[in-house]
């Protein structure tokens, strides 16, 4: 879905965001900064970003893939915002999915910054990156973006939630107010990192905007995305009762799958035309806290923070078979299989470790390697390319 540039409420302010747009390389803040050895590494295997969500200063940590899926640290760049951290949250302090996101189109990496309400975006050269833009949220604790064409969104969890949709322009972004959707939860509600949205996701098309709201209504919102990126006033909500309806992740056929944290299970739907949902199946993980979810091809692999497992299924004519449980380090976040599926890496926010996992054909999983993110425990957010 490419935006015209065209739009009404936009046009008139364009040339004001030009001088946004143009920033210099963002230094390492590492004293290591790409070598040539790691610039000839990521010319073979695209490279997987990481971000620490660290309070004191977010940074996204590049990572080269060698050819065998294991990890080296390539950079540590500044967001130039800082992390957060939602009140009873451990080893996830943003309680979101989404966190961190690639648009492969445009060859730009969305990062959050929860602490200073702003959204970063990067130019993505190999594992270098170029800081384009920093940019307010449009409300208070970003938690997740999403990106299609020239539409961009993101997730506000505090202050009753909120959406907020942006036009890219000249690589740039900017904020269109119209765009911009309060989500009316119920702010008072305790603990706050169950309480508060979990993930904004364009479907596959561009058609629709998927937003989950967690315990807080336990919801999945649909709203309806026009051709010029612009959403509808109003979802159209799909309660889900004590499911909890933290992530969500899109199959090759374009159903959506839910990792639904209440009764730790995958969940799976047809979306209508409408926003509307079907049912299609409910696969107990029979795991602890089954938060996050990711797939690829034919696989779907859950991370499950409780037990400190990751969770493997096949879909097998239409349904899903177990592949099989895998463990992890403490405290099992958010996840991202490579493009080309072979890999599978893993965030661990006891103590901010990222596992690294081959893909097997039959879609079980081999431990790989691990790396440490500098100040990541607690953060959320991986992108592999």
């Amino acid at each position: 879905m490419k935006i015209r540039t065209r739009l009404a409420t936009a046009g008139g302010t364009a040339l004001a965001a030009g001088a946004l747009l143009a920033a210099p390389f963002a230094a390492p803040a590492s004293a290591d900064s790409v070598s040539a050895s790691h610039a000839a590494a990521y010319r073979a295997e695209p490279p997987v970003f990481v971000q620490s969500d660290n309070v004191d200063g977010n940074t996204v940590v590049a990572y080269n893939r060698a050819a065998d899926g294991t990890l080296s640290q390539a950079g540590v760049y500044p967001t130039g915002g800082l992390g957060g951290v939602l009140a009873g949250s451990v080893v996830d302090h943003l309680a979101s999915q989404g966190s961190l996101s690639y648009d492969a189109a445009s060859r730009q990496l969305f990062a959050v910054n929860a602490g200073s309400d702003s959204i970063t975006v990067f130019d993505v050269r190999g594992s270098d990156l170029r800081q384009r833009q920093v940019i307010g949220s449009g409300g208070s604790f970003p938690v997740s973006v999403t990106v299609h064409g020239d539409a961009v969104y993101v997730l506000n969890a505090r202050n009753g939630g909120s959406i907020q949709g942006y036009l890219r322009i000249g690589g740039g972004l900017l904020r269109v107010p119209s765009w911009n959707r309060s989500l009316g939860l119920d702010s008072t509600l305790t603990p706050e990192f169950t309480h508060t949205p979990g993930q904004v996701a364009f479907t596959p098309d561009g058609s629709k905007l998927v937003v989950t709201t967690k315990a807080n209504g336990n919801n999945i919102d649909v709203f309806a995305v026009n051709r010029f990126g612009a959403i509808s006033s109003a979802p159209v909500v799909t309660p889900q009762p004590d499911a909890v309806p933290f992530a969500v992740a899109f199959d090759a056929r374009g159903r959506l799958s839910v990792a639904e944290a209440g009764p730790s299970a995958i969940a799976r739907f047809r979306i209508a035309r409408d926003g509307s949902l079907t049912p299609v199946d409910l696969t107990p993980t029979g795991q602890k806290a089954t938060c996050w979810i990711a797939t690829t091809g034919r696989s779907t692999f859950t991370g499950n923070a409780g037990s400190a497992t990751v969770s493997g299924y096949r879909s097998q004519h239409g349904t899903l078979t177990a592949t099989g449980l895998t463990s992890t380090d403490a405290g099992t976040v958010d996840s991202a299989a490579s493009s080309d599926g072979r890999y599978l890496y893993t965030q661990t926010g006891a103590a901010g470790i990222v596992d690294e996992f081959a893909i097997n054909h039959d879609g079980t999983l081999t431990a790989i390697g691990s790396v440490t993110v500098p100040g990541g425990a607690g953060g959320e957010g991986i992108a592999a390319l």
